[in-house]
């Protein structure tokens, strides 16, 4: 039997019934509870009784279930401001002490210096000079023009830097103090017909504050051009006022020229003519440049060493001439009375480091010592020696092209070589202890002149080569340059190359016709060679139109060949430069060429500043005796070449 239970909801708006038929003793068993939402909806549904359904019988019950609210008191206790309780507690600690420090005002010690009024450089004044790096003349001076594919660098200040030996705040100040350069070169009162790449400013820059200095850019990169310029700017800032430059003979007209060009305004002395007018020249003091050579030292020795002709400046050009210190023309120079010294030079070193020592006699005697090695020069001489190469300021200039054509001798010549190697050897071994090494140069020197032309045939594989490059070089409308040390040489190689219309630059041809032949040879279209001798073409020559470079035969020294070289691989070249070097296979040439290449390594190992093993790599004594297996005799080894 089911049995029916309503809810009596009271204040939720009156009685709802529901009715279930659940077995009594489940529905006695079940906690009275609430219904859920959805069986309030499903017994709404069914509440209502229809027509034909007899309405079910109801009981309802009164639930009354009693609720009492509680407070907790939380939301009035955050909403009451806090009661803060102060309480004041006795302090019976010691009072701190103070210490009273007075400062008194300490007066600022300050200095002043008077310096030497400065050049009127007109500094306001921003006059545009032409640039050489853009504009390049046909017939421009390569330390002054360069071709349009060198990318000009970004542009900086380059100011004059005092030398680490100045210590003094006054004479560093004095430097510092010193306008820029660009400033300098752009001012109206002093014209520069062109403007100096940023390398030569930086030479200008080293030389102006020096008393001791080595210029030995590579040459091509303008040391002419930054010792006229410093020399200019020492005129007018009053540092100088009686200069002395010494060059070689061949190079005073060209030394002439280029003073015309960048420092038209200053007199110029060559020292020139009879004995007389020397001496009246030598102390005439009114000109403030003097230019002599280096022949006329000794000439004029009693002049020059004299105490009371003093030089306010002294610069020595191609100064590798000064480098064996036992030569009067070294102890000349060193007895000229000056303040200042500077030394131009491609190449410091050419055998030993006893070169550097040499000229640093002249510039500081005993600075320099042949026991040092290396590396400790290169630290001694940091400050004194500024050294550029063409890679380190012009990556962008056409290479050098090096191709080195080895021969074999023709059967003519290989016939003479053998004869002339074999009789000569057995004369210097049979010298015994009297052989010198006079005697063995002069084997060498008869065996490089078979390897150029046989004696008798005149048959050369060096020529028939030689010949055949000539003809594509006059085919391309080029220009060619041949270097031998020999004069009769040359000769032979005028009759057998008439055909591309050779011109002589050597010894024999007087000093005041040269510059006529390089005239020539510069714009006369038919004119494809010139033929030079390493001694009179190898320094102060700009022959940058040229696009080859033969050496017919090869020199004892490797920083020789590299100044004949840089003749024609200038600023201003308008392309690479081909350089064949001839060698013949077998013969005393390539014995020679394996020693001279070690030659360079001593140069590198000085100027980089890296410590290596070897000391000395120049041709000894004893390499000059082992090219022909012959023992050397009693006595010091000496440097032959």
């Amino acid at each position: 039997m089911g049995e029916t239970v309503a809810w009596d909801q009271g204040t939720a708006g009156g009685t709802f019934d529901v009715a279930d038929s659940l077995p009594a003793a489940a529905a006695h068993s079940l906690p009275l509870l609430p219904p859920r939402a959805d069986l309030l909806v499903a017994a709404a549904n069914t509440a209502t009784p229809s027509a034909s359904q007899p309405r079910p019988e109801v009981t309802q019950w009164d639930l009354q279930i009693a609720v009492f609210p509680f407070n907790t008191g939380w939301n009035a206790a955050l909403a009451r401001p806090p009661k803060i309780v102060v309480e004041s507690v006795p302090f019976d600690g010691q009072p701190p002490k103070i210490l009273s420090v007075q400062f008194r005002r300490t007066p600022v010690k300050t200095f002043s210096f008077m310096f030497p009024e400065a050049p009127a450089w007109g500094l306001n004044q921003t006059a545009k000079k032409p640039d050489a790096r853009s504009a390049p003349a046909a017939n421009a001076d390569p330390k002054r023009a360069d071709p349009q594919s060198v990318e000009r660098p970004e542009r900086k200040v380059t100011r004059i830097a005092p030398p680490e030996d100045v210590i003094k705040l006054q004479d560093r100040l004095y430097y510092v103090l010193q306008p820029s350069l660009e400033a300098i070169v752009s001012a109206n009162s002093l014209e520069f017909p062109f403007e100096p790449f940023p390398y030569q400013l930086e030479g200008i820059a080293f030389l102006y504050s020096r008393y001791t200095a080595i210029l030995a850019d590579e040459m091509g990169l303008g040391k002419t051009m930054q010792a006229i310029s410093t020399i200019r700017l020492l005129l007018y800032a009053g540092e100088v006022r009686n200069v002395l430059l010494i060059c070689p003979k061949p190079l005073v007209t060209n030394w002439r020229r280029e003073f015309q060009l960048w420092a038209p305004e200053i007199p110029l002395a060559i020292i020139e003519g009879d004995r007389v007018r020397r001496e009246w020249q030598w102390r005439q003091g009114q000109t403030p440049v003097k230019i002599a050579n280096y022949e006329l030292l000794m000439r004029d020795r009693d002049v020059i060493v004299d105490p009371e002709l003093r030089f306010d400046l002294v610069v020595l050009d191609e100064a590798q001439r000064i480098k064996n210190r036992s030569s009067t023309t070294s102890q000349v120079a060193r007895a000229i009375s000056r303040t200042r010294n500077w030394a131009l030079t491609g190449t410091p070193i050419e055998n030993s480091s006893d070169d550097l020592v040499g000229i640093f006699d002249f510039l500081a005697q005993g600075y320099l010592s042949s026991a040092m090695k290396p590396r400790q020069m290169a630290k001694a001489t940091r400050d004194h020696i500024l050294r550029r190469t063409k890679d380190m300021v012009l990556n962008d200039m056409p290479p050098k092209l090096f191709r080195d054509a080895e021969l074999e001798l023709t059967p003519e010549q290989w016939s003479t070589y053998q004869a002339a190697e074999n009789e000569g050897v057995l004369r210097l071994e049979g010298m015994g202890e009297g052989i010198t090494i006079q005697h063995v140069f002069e084997l060498v020197l008869r065996l490089k002149q078979v390897c150029n032309f046989d004696p008798v045939t005149g048959a050369s594989s060096k020529l028939e080569r030689l010949e055949a490059d000539m003809e594509e070089v006059a085919a391309s409308g080029q220009k060619a340059i041949i270097f031998s040390q020999w004069v009769h040489c040359l000769d032979r190689l005028k009759q057998r190359l008439e055909r591309f219309g050779p011109l002589e630059y050597h010894g024999r041809i007087p000093s005041k016709q040269r510059d006529g032949v390089i005239e020539r040879f510069r714009n006369d279209p038919d004119k494809h060679v010139i033929l030079m001798s390493y001694g009179a073409g190898s320094v102060g020559l700009n022959l940058q139109f040229c696009r080859y470079v033969f050496l017919f035969d090869r020199w004892w020294n490797p920083a020789v060949e590299d100044q004949a070289i840089n003749r024609a691989h200038r600023i201003g070249v308008a392309g690479s430069v081909t350089v064949t070097r001839m060698l013949t296979q077998g013969t005393i040439e390539e014995r020679i060429n394996q020693v001279l290449e070690e030659k360079r390594a001593l140069f590198d190992q000085i100027f980089s500043q890296q410590e290596g093993p070897r000391q000395n790599t120049g041709l000894t004594q004893d390499e000059i005796f082992g090219l022909f297996n012959l023992r050397t005799p009693k006595g010091p080894l000496r440097t032959a070449a």
